[in-house]
């Protein structure tokens, strides 16, 4: 005759086991391969090639000879202005999109201002600083309304418009009050 387990022994014995067979499936679980720091780090050669991030750029330096004290400085060559104080810092410099009349290197000072009007290329132009006249010309700073470059002038067009870009020139005009000294270099 056989001898018959009560249920609970039954019980008792799958439980085991299954407790058995996930023991021995998380320790298989555990050997398998696994990503490591290794794999995901780049090559040598990869390291080698990459540049170390680059820091901002310095500003172009106020030119020399370009005076002394608060003042405008624009440079034709590099077709730049500088917002410079008192002290002789540099405040603000930006690149400007010069017309076709450019005034003589010099030194002048900012006469009339206007606050906004058409310019000689027929765009809306506004915080127009007039310092200089040319060849009959009139010769100012100003930005474009909307914010725009100048295109390139029509051919036998005179235009004395130096434009600047639209925040640039918020901060020319309220630097650039009349009586402004304004000095143009090579």
């Amino acid at each position: 005759m056989s001898a018959r387990l009560p249920s609970w022994a039954w019980v008792t014995g799958l439980t085991t086991g299954a407790i058995a067979v996930v023991a021995v499936l998380a320790v298989q679980a555990d050997q398998g391969t696994k990503p490591t720091a290794s794999a995901t780090r780049p090559s040598a050669s990869a390291t080698a090639d990459a540049k170390p991030p680059s820091k901002p750029e310095e500003p172009p330096a106020v030119p020399a000879g370009s005076g002394t004290g608060r003042r405008i400085v624009y440079s034709l060559g590099d077709q730049r202005v500088w917002l410079v104080d008192a002290s002789d810092t540099p405040r603000r410099t930006f690149k400007v999109w010069p017309g076709t009349v450019t005034p003589d290197p010099g030194t002048y000072t900012i006469g009339t201002r206007t606050e906004a009007t058409t310019g000689s290329d027929g765009v809306e132009v506004e915080h127009i600083m007039y310092f200089a006249v040319k060849s009959g010309v009139s010769v100012a700073f100003s930005n474009a309304v909307d914010g725009s470059s100048p295109p390139p002038a029509a051919s036998g067009t005179k235009t004395g418009g130096i434009r600047v870009g639209k925040a640039d020139g918020k901060a020319l005009w309220a630097f650039g009050t009349a009586g402004t000294t304004v000095r143009v270099v090579e």
